[in-house]
């Protein structure tokens, strides 16, 4: 069954044993597997377990821990991350042979990207369709953006002439984290709830603020000087630290999959063409590949999903300083 991200929460009073979240909007895509989580957690699947889909990952890892019995709970999520939403012919068959055997006590969440044509009509896909909710993120265009802020205002209570979201949209320039984070900032010290043009541009920064992207972007560069402040002054803001490391690990996950590529033969043009990367951040992201092996990109996968598991309580660890580390090995320091 195919949803919209608008019509996830009401299908989430029954929960269907299969939900596939695919785009590149990273907030829309975060949000709607919150909203999994939720209702996993109120509903009594109690326990969690993460699979990152990475090089020479074990399939049937997924089909024996759907099949076997938890020591800590009765019911679980399994959440899968796959960022190419590319399985291969193995991940297919474990895909379609879970979706087969799906049981009551188990929801499996797949977390990817953009799905393309090819994907989309292929059996592993339409077991998950069949069996469960795919639930694709379509990204937010120019002429689009604006009605979305304005949902998102009224959400957070929030009343806005025309001219303040307008303006609002200019400043953001497509990114949703961004308007995400100044719409909240407006929720918290608007007085009465009204916002005009006004507000908008004394409280909403520039392209010079540190912004969330902006620090991927300096680490892509190789600039650590610049990422270390611009991380410096996220946190000073009250920036969550898993917002962060939404846009650090979707840049480290782009380089692991370019670099797997482009050690299998294929030519680097048509592997950043094939990764979506825009013309203006292919010099970027060609020196970032050149500095950084393979093996460091999967170590910092892995300190990502580190990372996540400190954001969420899970360990004693500071975000912000496995934060600090991953930035600066993406610019290039070990």
């Amino acid at each position: 069954m195919r949803l919209r991200p608008d019509q996830l929460a009401r299908q989430l009073a029954t929960l269907a044993p299969v939900y596939l979240i695919s785009g590149d909007e990273a907030l829309i895509v975060q949000e709607c597997a919150d909203q999994v989580r939720a209702a996993c957690r109120k509903q009594g699947f109690t326990e969690r377990q993460v699979f990152h889909v990475e090089a020479g990952f074990d399939w049937e890892r997924l089909v024996a821990e759907a099949s076997a019995l938890s020591l800590f709970a009765e019911r679980r999520l399994i959440e899968l991350r796959m960022p190419t939403g590319k399985p291969g012919d193995a991940g297919s068959k474990a895909i379609e042979r879970y979706c087969q055997h799906a049981g009551d006590d188990t929801v499996l969440m797949i977390l990817c990207g953009k799905l393309d044509g090819s994907s989309t009509r292929s059996k592993w896909y339409k077991a998950v369709d069949g069996r469960g909710v795919t639930v694709p993120v379509w990204p937010v265009d120019a002429a689009q953006l604006p009605r979305w802020i304005e949902q998102r205002m009224r959400q957070a209570g929030l009343r806005a002439t025309p001219e303040a979201i307008q303006l609002l949209a200019d400043r953001v320039q497509g990114n949703l984290l961004a308007a995400a984070q100044e719409i909240e900032k407006l929720r918290l010290y608007s007085v009465d709830g009204s916002v005009n043009a006004e507000t908008v541009a004394e409280m909403v920064g520039d392209s010079a603020r540190f912004d969330i992207f902006g620090v991927a972007e300096r680490a892509l560069a190789g600039d650590a000087g610049a990422t270390l402040r611009a991380l410096a002054g996220l946190r000073q803001e009250g920036t969550e630290a898993q917002l962060v490391l939404w846009s650090l690990s979707k840049e480290v996950r782009t380089l692991c999959s370019c670099a797997e590529q482009i050690a299998q033969g294929h030519g680097i043009d048509r592997v950043l063409d094939g990764a979506g990367v825009w013309d203006r951040r292919k010099g970027p992201v060609r020196a970032a590949l050149q500095r950084l092996p393979l093996p460091e990109l999967r170590q910092l996968l892995q300190l990502c999903q580190q990372i996540d598991v400190a954001t969420k309580g899970g360990s004693a660890d500071d975000p912000w300083q496995l934060l600090d580390q991953l930035a600066l090995r993406l610019a290039g320091v070990r």
